[in-house]
């Protein structure tokens, strides 16, 4: 692994990764082993939520593919903040399942598919793991 990368990289992309890699495994727990609706899982789920919205906000900084222009992977921001309103909204209104439908998106879509994504040669967190040279 080679964190220097990470450590030399703008503060947009060490923001972004220093939340997101909390929220994934969060959003593991919350989604696949933590009690539905119990004060722990309310407790961890603010949490969760909060960073992915801090983790799309430092995203829309994240322009190093093409330098002070958005991508096509910048989709994710959208549609990761629409799942966390969802979320908030739906369990708000007593809708548990539209709740854990909101939940899942933001998690399958925002993090496990954007995440896959990013390891694509050429990115950062791919020479991070693999030690080759981003673009």
């Amino acid at each position: 692994m080679h964190i220097e990368l990470l450590a030399r990289a703008p503060f947009a992309i060490q923001l972004h990764v220093a939340t997101i890699v909390p929220a994934f495994f969060l959003g593991t727990w919350l989604i696949f082993f933590s009690r539905k609706g119990s004060p722990h899982h309310r407790s961890l789920g603010f949490i969760y939520l909060s960073l992915m919205t801090i983790t799309s906000f430092a995203a829309m900084f994240v322009r190093s593919i093409r330098p002070g222009h958005f991508t096509w992977f910048h989709v994710f921001i959208p549609i990761t903040l629409w799942g966390v309103i969802s979320a908030i909204w739906r369990i708000r209104q007593g809708d548990i399942k539209g709740h854990r439908q909101a939940m899942l998106g933001t998690y399958f879509g925002g993090l496990i598919t954007a995440g896959a994504l990013s390891f694509e040669p050429g990115r950062l967190m791919y020479a991070l793991i693999f030690g080759r040279p981003t673009q």
